[in-house]
């Protein structure tokens, strides 16, 4: 991360999934790094999407090793074993909805919130995982009401919270990021291990883009190779 000063300090939140672990290994290999810091489900320092108050113990945990240069937020969810993406909507029921908004909206908003005051207030990126499907402008075919709706909600606390954190810390940026299709356990029923990308490829090609982005007080919807996304 060229943008990033030496001994930079970064955070993965989400590290247990496919894309949060080839983030930090992507991220372990680089020489500027001075700290990484990793949470999850699983972690010492446990984090559950579904409940603020372990995102808030998370924060005050990682306070002491602020400030952060980068924080990766690689949390989502597209279907389970309790859920399937919407075909169409007579497929639409409010506990799907819940969830999936809990995890894919509620969440990430919260570690907006108690995050981002950890923020270098030199050079900083915040970027959580987003969805191009998220995008309003683009949504051509339809379907996965649950999970589009939830992204794009997301899209906005970003965009929001981007406006608001620029006022006192006008060198964060701000980042919703498409990571593409990656072979990974949320792609796989939908052809992603055939057609998508290896996880460390994405990885790579997401970081790349980050290192580009500029501070600004506008959130950018950023694609894994660089491209911007309408909103």
């Amino acid at each position: 991360m060229n943008s990033l000063p030496n001994n930079y300090r970064a955070l993965i939140i989400g590290s247990s999934g496919s894309i949060g672990q080839a983030l930090k290994k992507q991220l372990e290999s680089d020489p500027k790094l001075g700290s990484i810091y990793e949470i999850s489900r699983n972690t010492p320092i446990a984090i559950d999407l579904q409940d603020e108050q372990t995102i808030q113990n998370a924060a005050k945990e990682l306070a002491q090793f602020a400030p952060l240069h980068l924080i990766l937020i690689a949390t989502g969810v597209l279907h389970s074993e309790e859920l399937q993406p919407e075909k169409k909507i007579g497929d639409l029921q409010i506990h799907a909805m819940s969830t999936v908004f809990a995890i894919n909206t509620f969440g990430p908003a919260l570690i907006l919130r108690y995050f981002a005051p950890l923020l270098s207030r030199d050079r900083a990126i915040m970027a959580w995982i987003s969805a191009k499907v998220g995008s309003i402008e683009d949504n051509r075919l339809g379907g996965w009401y649950s999970y589009r709706a939830s992204k794009a909600a997301l899209n906005m606390i970003i965009q929001t919270g981007a406006i608001e954190i620029h006022r006192t810390n006008p060198q964060a940026c701000l980042v919703a990021l498409h990571p593409g299709t990656v072979k990974s356990p949320l792609s796989r029923p939908f052809g992603g291990i055939l057609k998508g990308q290896e996880p460390q490829n994405a990885a790579l090609q997401m970081l790349t883009s980050l290192d580009q982005v500029k501070p600004s007080s506008r959130a950018i919807f950023l694609s894994y190779d660089g491209q911007t996304i309408p909103w």
